[in-house]
């Protein structure tokens, strides 16, 4: 049976509440649609699908991916709470989104948001807001693939990752695959995780879990993202641990080579 509201039923329903529409923003638009779940792993729609629905992420991480001709994935972005998918101009949707960890949506159709949007001008201006944001991290990405070493591209990551946190020290929960990242950054899992270890072994961060890194210098990790050498931030602790032939490595490492 389907718990969706009619077209009829929300639309009156919006219209009598203005009040709570300015006072929550784009997110008041959801706020009486069910909660629709999905399993880690399930597309929510596919890219060419036509664009019926826009839908509000409550729960969960999702990616969202083009596909190249020759078969290669691109991430072009992950998605959390308060995030929306599904906006376009166009009828088509122009990716593909996939569930990275069990995740919980509300679904809107898309006509009656597009209405509300063109008859509520502070709705308006905050979808404007949001389209900004979504067109800024688009190029904000496409210099991080097309100039950033991987040290620059995955400190740049973290910080993305850690951008709704605050403080020096914070544990960042990262649900996605290594592979993900790498689709994401431009970057092999094995760069990835080199990228991971070389930061963890300069005190910049600590790996307590798979998919949990500890940020502990997010000074560092600025400078990193601006350009600097990771080398120069090794903690003092870690100079004295070193050893010569650690280094040769980890110079091997740098060149492409995979470490004994």
């Amino acid at each position: 049976m389907n718990m969706q509201l009619t077209s009829v039923q929300l639309a009156k329903q919006i219209s009598t509440e203005n009040a709570p529409l300015a006072a929550t923003g784009l997110s008041s638009l959801f706020i009486h649609q069910p909660r629709e779940r999905f399993a880690a792993g399930a597309p929510i729609f596919w890219e060419g699908d036509r664009a019926t629905h826009v839908y509000e992420v409550t729960e969960g991480m999702l990616r969202a991916v083009r596909l190249l001709s020759d078969g290669r994935r691109i991430i072009v972005g992950f998605l959390r709470p308060g995030d929306l998918l599904g906006v376009s101009f166009r009828d088509q949707y122009i990716y593909t989104v996939e569930a990275v960890t069990k995740v919980e949506l509300r679904r809107f159709p898309r006509h009656l948001f597009e209405g509300e949007i063109a008859r509520q001008p502070i709705l308006r201006e905050l979808l404007f807001s949001r389209l900004c944001d979504e067109m800024s991290a688009a190029q904000d990405q496409a210099v991080l693939l097309s100039r950033r070493s991987a040290d620059e591209k995955l400190a740049s990551f973290l910080l993305l990752m850690a951008s709704r946190r605050m403080g020096q020290h914070m544990a960042v929960d990262l649900p996605m695959t290594r592979q993900d990242i790498g689709d994401y950054l431009g970057m092999t899992i094995e760069t990835v995780s080199r990228t991971t270890t070389k930061f963890a072994g300069c005190g910049i961060v600590a790996t307590p879990d798979r998919h949990i890194i500890t940020i502990l210098r997010m000074d560092a990790l600025r400078s990193i993202a601006e350009g600097n050498e990771c080398e120069t931030w090794i903690a003092p602790s870690k100079v004295k641990m070193r050893h010569p032939v650690a280094d040769a490595r980890i110079s091997m490492d740098d060149h492409g080579r995979q470490p004994h």
